[in-house]
């Protein structure tokens, strides 16, 4: 799927995963610690990917007020356009790549049970930041 983005829509996986958790937020924005929580990579490696994004004007990022260390990263209207550009190409390359390979099975229990992983895992990194 990565390379499928990559080679179609210029975005690497994460960089569409940024800037989807970012399209789904309040307002488009949200903490850089939340941020890295909703995508599952490290803040260093979020930073790294934020400042990318930042360059090419999809994602900008602002200090909370109030407070002194905290920063959030916002969704741009260009950054919402990449997205949508990107979203049929890659819910394509989902398709045939994981979706066509999983006939007959009961895919509200897999959903339920891949779900439960993810948040799982969120948490955990949650709580190695703490």
């Amino acid at each position: 799927m990565d390379a499928d983005l990559l080679e179609r829509a210029k975005l690497t996986l994460n960089e569409y995963l940024v800037l989807m958790s970012l399209s789904e937020a309040p307002g488009r924005a949200l903490r850089m610690s939340e941020l890295a929580d909703s995508v599952l990579i490290s803040f260093s490696g979020l930073t790294r990917l934020v400042e990318r994004l930042e360059r090419d004007s999809s994602v900008r990022r602002e200090k909370i007020e109030g407070d002194g260390r905290g920063s959030r990263a916002v969704l741009t209207d260009a950054g919402l356009a990449r997205l949508q550009a990107a979203w049929p190409s890659h819910l394509e390359s989902v398709r045939r790549i994981v979706m066509d390979h999983l006939t007959g099975l009961d895919l509200p229990a897999l959903t339920a049970a891949l779900t439960r992983v993810i948040d799982e895992n969120a948490l955990a990194a949650a709580r190695r930041r703490r």
